[in-house]
């Protein structure tokens, strides 16, 4: 059975959301009202307790952030003006998304890309059997938009990636663990936390942590807070930083490559999630992949983050467009508009019943298109994941089923 938790679906029935061989395509297919839907869910009377009360607390968080972040992206990059040169990109980017081929977007990065380190600064894990560093590189992407390089390029702080990276000492290559944070989550101590890390380190795997573009250090110059510059610069800006997202992994995945590791894997929660869904349509070279809490159509997200949806309504309508129009122009970026590289017995996904931040629905969306891989459903929200422990228990066995840890454990940290 493709569900390991002990929450499922109350219908088996899913919505049709990819387009069969010379159909529509996803965004001409998912329901206009896909924004207000809610997914259903057969819960206990605890569980039923739980997830209202976690919920709660994801919806004020929400419309906390609408109201600071709306103000502060939407001038720069959703005002009509901006969505009507934002459309004019569509004859780029919307006939790779009609032909499913990801590679006319997500292109390989060059090799030898050369990746320096120093010595990771005040980890809270500091293994006796490994060192901890940091590592960085200029990046090598070029946005695919011609009329966005200029612009995009001039973040010199985003054209620098950084990660973390966990190793053991000895000559023997361990199967590595990249693992992708969420929108403005970006710091090193909590992903330690929020993934797990020493409890898959002392595993025996690698484990490296991986900064988004625009996030932490690679921050635009005047940036609010981490993650503004990857959202306040229109729908072009988005689609071409999740390309450099995917990119940038793919350098990673090159140089641990060169270094003789052959078991590279993948997880994200929320924005990393999605950066990981849509990087399994273009590495084959990953033994899983696994987005936690993931989001995959950005433009039906923002229409349930209020007062940002209302502003983007009157945008659309000011420039005659509807929502269709809107997914449109990101589904070059989203995953639902390719196959996964990846095998399905090789894809797991996990989501929060309770998540109104990333809501399940989205994860639902994914596990349709993915053709139901393995699914863990946890009885919280976005913020606070209940249940933490049986799911990273599940996603051990998952691993260890599929033979890429080294060693087994069930005991979570």
């Amino acid at each position: 059975m493709s569900i390991v938790s002990r929450i499922a679906h109350s219908s088996a029935h899913a919505e049709a959301t990819a387009a069969s061989p010379g159909g529509k395509p996803w965004w001409e297919t998912l329901s206009p009202d896909f924004p207000f839907r809610q997914e259903p869910f057969a819960l206990g009377a605890v569980d039923r307790v739980r997830v209202g009360l976690t919920a709660a607390s994801d919806v004020l968080l929400r419309t906390l952030g609408a109201c600071i972040a709306g103000p502060l992206a939407f001038p720069l990059g959703y005002h009509p003006a901006k969505f009507r040169d934002a459309l004019r990109a569509r004859d780029l980017y919307v006939p790779i998304a009609r032909s499913g081929d990801p590679t006319k977007f997500l292109t390989r990065p060059p090799r030898g890309v050369r990746i320096s380190s120093h010595p990771g600064r005040h980890p809270l894990f500091r293994p006796d059997d490994g060192d901890c560093t940091d590592l960085y590189f200029e990046s090598p992407y070029v946005p695919f938009d011609p009329a966005q390089r200029r612009d995009y390029l001039r973040h010199e702080k985003n054209r620098i990636a950084h990660a973390r990276f966990w190793k053991h000492h000895g000559p023997t290559s361990r199967p590595t663990i990249i693992a992708v944070h969420g929108f403005s989550a970006d710091l090193y101590h909590l992903n330690e936390w929020f993934f797990a890390l020493p409890w898959f380190y002392k595993m025996g795997c690698d484990v490296l942590l991986f900064t988004l573009p625009f996030h932490g250090k690679r921050q635009t110059r005047f940036s609010p807070f981490s993650g503004h510059g990857f959202f306040a610069g229109g729908a072009a800006r988005i689609n071409e930083a999740f390309a450099q997202g995917v990119h940038d992994l793919r350098v990673l995945v090159d140089w641990l490559e060169e270094r003789g590791v052959s078991d590279i894997g993948l997880t994200g929660v929320s924005l990393g999630g999605f950066t990981s869904a849509l990087a399994a349509t273009a590495e084959p070279r990953l033994k899983f992949v696994i987005p936690n809490v993931p989001v995959v159509s950005i433009a039906d997200l923002v229409l349930e983050w209020h007062p940002i949806a209302e502003a983007v309504r009157l945008s659309l309508a000011a420039a005659g467009r509807t929502l269709v129009d809107a997914r449109e122009l990101l589904a070059v970026s989203s995953p639902l508009s390719y196959p996964s590289l990846v095998p399905r017995e090789r894809l797991m996904i996990v989501g929060g019943v309770g998540d109104r931040l990333a809501p399940p629905k989205h994860a639902r969306l994914l596990w349709d298109h993915w053709n139901r891989p393995r699914m863990h459903w946890f009885p919280g929200s976005h913020l606070v994941h209940l249940d933490r422990g049986e799911y990273l228990r599940q996603v051990a066995r998952f691993l260890g089923e599929i033979g890429f840890l080294p060693q087994r454990s069930t005991k979570a940290a």
